[in-house]
This record gives structure tokens, C-alpha cells and sequence, in this order.
């Protein structure tokens, strides 16, 4: 059996020939082939480098090389070569070593045999051949290496096919799925992941495989998993990759709060829609229109408050009352247990979904300045992100009700605009500090500054004032004598 494969590797070594004299990095690769020969070591290049040079994408910036020998070796010695003074960083445990070179991430990693335990996802690693390397590999399409050797240059090496999955457009694992995936459960993320940015199928045996270990992903750290999850986020239609996790069952592992809106119940002839497939809409909705990470995760979560809030109501029918709320609160449950940053980047998630329903209830005609200027106050700069979220949450397909629902947006942006221009709210900053409230009573810091600025806020909010210095100097003023306080 090895003794076939050898040939398998020989036959396809000599009949695929990739041309690199067009490759704008053919320097490096004649240099790395050089150093590697009077090393007496052998290179290839291999993973997603060969993959989107194939498909004709634009090739990563990240190359990977591997050497049937001394990975770290051969980086040191291609370094040196290159020039003296590049660094080299060493990674001893998994026997690699990179630095980088006219704006390339060049890694190096000697050819390794694996096998798995039970209960890690860290392999027991001994040296190997080329074949070896590409066995373990997770998919047939990552399996390809092209050959800088001198005795065959640019040769393709593709023992499990990968060139013809690419033709097909097919996700495969090299060897069996279950043991693939079992190994390395992040691997069922990447074939997800793969399928949703390449616009492949992920074939029938693989995603039965998923399913089947699905559990396993719990084994592997929230941090990788959201790196390939948000690389699901930023494609360009979002919910291809977030229906495989929900039919594999990763979804329901990973978002809880996400799948349970799926399902429309109904009573006494009333029902209301999908929330989940709803959501999934509204992320490829609002995907056409930005590719900022959280504005899309914003879009995503923007209703899970309306499971838990769910009721139905006799003669009203079904309610979510709150659920935006509630929703944002959930969102920091939520980023926590997923090892999201819990910075600026969460409170943004945060502030949108609470915001989500607001501009819809602003439609009416008869709302008031006041109503405006507060939405205005709340949303800040992140207006725009909110209107674009409101936007893709109209999801009917009604064209008639869509036309009516963008006229009212566009009426209410409108409206906001006239605000804005006369009371500058946006950006707000208080015409009158607190120093100058502490300087005109003579006051040392203590709660009444804070009841005063508060104070001048809601005036200009409500329209009792307007957003100047000289009207806010007099409003404090009259509300401070009401405190006992005097010039």
C-alpha cells in the first residue's frame, strides 16, 4: 500500500507542473530552493499559499514552508542568506520558526507524522515525509504542495485529489472525516468556514461527520473557535456559514441565545415569524451594505432578547416587550462566555441592540424634538450603524410594505437631520463644565455639580433650553438657587 502511494505522489509530481516564472516572489522561492539544496534538505510550499494560487485568488501574504528535515534549520540559514540581521522567531515545542520579509510572513516547519489522543487536540509529533505532512492535513484542497526542489521545481504534489475538489468545488478531508475531525474539532469550524468563503459544498460524508462530533468542540478554546467564527462574519454572505453550524449542531453549542428563536408558535389563529431565520436574513441584509465586524455581530444579535420575552397577549396578540433590553444585557453574557473583547467593541454591540427599535417607533408624525434630540443624544456617532442596522432588519417581502418602511427611515433621518443642525446634540458637550459651575459657586467637587450638568442636559434634551452657553449659564443660575446655592 505505501509503495502505491509513493508512486501516486511520483505520477503526480511529474504530470502537474505549476509555472512560478510570473510569480512575483520567484526570487525567494529560487533562493529558498538554493540554501535548502546546499543544506542537502528538501522544501515545499504548501497550505492556503498553493490552494489560492490554484484558485486564482489573491494569494496570503503568509507562506508556509516545509522541509523533510530541520524546519528551524532551514529558516536560520534562509534568514541569514537574506540578510544577517533579519529575526528569526523560534517556536521550539512545535519545531517552527518565521520572520518576515518584504511585507511576507514566511514560516518554516520540519514534516511531521501525527497522532491524536482521546481526550487533546495536541498530536504526538515524530518526523516525516512530504506525504506525511499532507495526511494530516485537514482538507484535500490544503493537502496540495508545490515542490522547490531542484531536481523537479514547481512540481505539484496532490495525492488526495485536491485539484479536482477544486474543479468541483467540494470541502473533503484527506482521510477519513470522523477521525479528521475527532483529532482536531476545529477543523469542523474550518470546513464551515472554507464552504462559506469559497463558495464550496461541504461533501455528504464530511457533514455527516460534523454532526456526529459535534460535542468535541467543546475541547477547543473559545478564542480559536471565534477566530474562525468571525471569519464566518466577514464573508460576504454570512448565514451559508451559519446554517451548516445550525444543521451540524455547532450553533446550538456556541450561541444558545441564537437558536432558541428558532420555531413560530400560534395561538388562537395568531402567530409571529421566524426570529431566527429573520436574524440570519438581517446579517446578510446588513453585510451588502458594511463589513465592520461588530456592526455585523450587532445585526446578529440584535433580537436575542425575544425568547426570553416572549408572550402572547389576548387581543393584542404576540408581545417581545423589552426585549431589547434584555437583549443587550445578554450580549455581555454572551461576549464573556465566548472570550470576546469586553471593551469599547462590546458596549458598541450593546448600545445597538438596546437602540434597534428606537427609530421605528419614531415614525409617527406627531413625535416630538425632544424624542429626536434624545435619540440623537444616545446613539451618538454611531447613528449612521443604527440606521443601517434598522435598515436591514426590514426583512418582508412584501415590496409595497419595504418601500413604505425605507420612506418612513429616510422620513425620520430626515427630521433628525433639522435637529441636529439646530441643536448640535450629536457630539454633546455640556455648554457649561463642571469647573465653571464649581467656579461660579465657589464649590469644592460634591453631588450638586453632578445635579446641576444633569440638570442642563435634560433641559437642552427637552427643549426647555437651547444648546448654548449664555441660556445654560442662566438655567443653572435659577435650579442652583433652588438648592440653597448662591453666586
Amino acid at each position: 500500500m505505501h509503495h502505491l502511494k509513493r508512486c501516486t505522489y511520483r505520477f503526480t509530481a511529474k504530470f502537474m507542473v505549476i509555472n512560478l516564472s510570473q510569480n512575483r516572489n520567484l526570487k525567494l522561492f529560487k533562493l529558498i530552493s538554493e540554501v535548502a539544496q546546499k543544506n542537502g534538505q528538501s522544501v515545499f510550499i504548501v497550505g492556503g499559499y498553493v490552494r489560492d494560487l490554484i484558485m486564482k485568488r489573491k494569494v496570503p501574504t503568509d507562506i508556509d514552508f516545509v522541509t523533510e528535515g530541520n524546519g528551524i534549520e532551514l529558516a536560520k540559514s534562509v534568514a541569514q542568506e537574506i540578510s544577517p540581521s533579519l529575526k528569526v522567531s523560534v517556536f521550539k515545542t512545535y519545531g517552527t520558526a518565521m520572520f518576515k520579509h518584504n511585507g511576507l510572513d514566511l514560516e518554516f516547519v520540519g514534516a511531521r507524522k501525527e497522532s491524536y489522543a482521546e481526550d487533546s487536540r495536541k498530536p504526538a509529533v515524530e518526523g516525516g515525509t512530504i506525504e506525511d505532512d499532507q495526511k494530516r492535513r485537514d482538507f484535500t484542497i490544503n493537502a496540495l504542495a508545490i515542490s522547490l526542489n531542484h531536481e523537479n521545481f514547481g512540481a505539484l504534489i496532490d495525492p488526495f485529489g485536491g485539484i479536482e475538489d477544486i474543479k468541483a468545488k467540494i470541502i473533503k478531508t484527506p482521510l477519513e472525516p470522523s477521525q479528521t475531525f475527532s483529532d482536531d474539532p476545529l477543523r469542523m469550524m474550518r470546513a464551515i468556514r472554507f464552504a462559506t468563503t469559497l463558495g464550496f459544498e461541504i461533501e455528504n460524508s464530511s457533514r455527516d461527520a460534523i454532526k456526529k462530533e459535534a460535542e468535541r468542540m467543546k475541547i477547543v478554546s473559545k478564542e480559536r473557535v471565534m477566530v474562525e467564527f468571525n471569519k464566518i462574519m466577514l464573508s460576504e454572505k454570512p448565514s451559508v456559514g451559519l446554517k451548516l453550524m445550525e444543521q451540524a449542531g455547532l450553533l446550538d453549542l456556541l450561541i444558545p441565545e441564537l437558536t432558541a428563536l428558532k420555531g413560530i408558535e400560534e395561538i388562537e389563529g395568531q402567530s409571529h415569524k421566524d426570529n431566527f431565520w429573520h436574524t440570519l436574513e438581517v446579517v446578510d441584509n446588513i453585510s451588502v451594505n458594511t463589513d465592520k465586524l461588530w456592526l455585523r455581530w450587532a445585526a446578529l444579535l440584535h433580537d436575542i432578547g425575544k425568547a426570553p420575552t416572549k408572550k402572547f397577549v389576548p387581543a393584542v396578540g404576540w408581545t417581545f416587550h423589552g426585549h431589547e433590553f434584555l437583549g443587550s444585557k445578554m450580549v455581555k453574557t454572551l461576549f464573556t462566555r465566548l472570550k470576546l473583547p469586553l471593551g469599547n467593541d462590546m458596549k458598541y454591540v450593546q448600545k445597538l441592540v438596546k437602540l434597534s427599535s428606537r427609530p421605528i417607533s419614531l415614525i409617527d408624525d406627531g413625535t416630538s424634538d425632544a424624542a429626536l434630540r434624545r435619540l440623537l443624544f444616545d446613539a451618538g456617532p454611531d447613528l449612521e450603524d443604527l440606521f443601517t442596522l434598522c435598515k436591514a432588519d426590514i426583512t418582508t417581502k412584501n415590496s409595497s410594505k419595504q418601500e413604505k418602511f425605507k420612506k418612513n427611515f429616510e422620513y425620520v433621518a430626515e427630521k433628525i437631520k433639522e435637529v441636529e443642525e439646530k441643536d448640535q446634540i450629536r457630539n454633546f458637550q455640556p455648554p457649561i463644565t463642571g469647573e465653571e459651575i464649581m467656579e461660579l459657586f465657589n464649590l469644592k467637587p460634591g453631588r450638586e455639580i453632578g445635579i446641576l450638568k444633569e440638570k442642563v442636559k435634560e433641559a437642552i434634551l427637552e427643549g426647555v433650553i437651547s444648546n448654548n452657553k449664555q441660556e445654560a449659564h442662566d438655567f443653572v443660575l435659577k435650579e442652583a438657587a433652588m438648592l440653597g446655592l448662591k453666586p
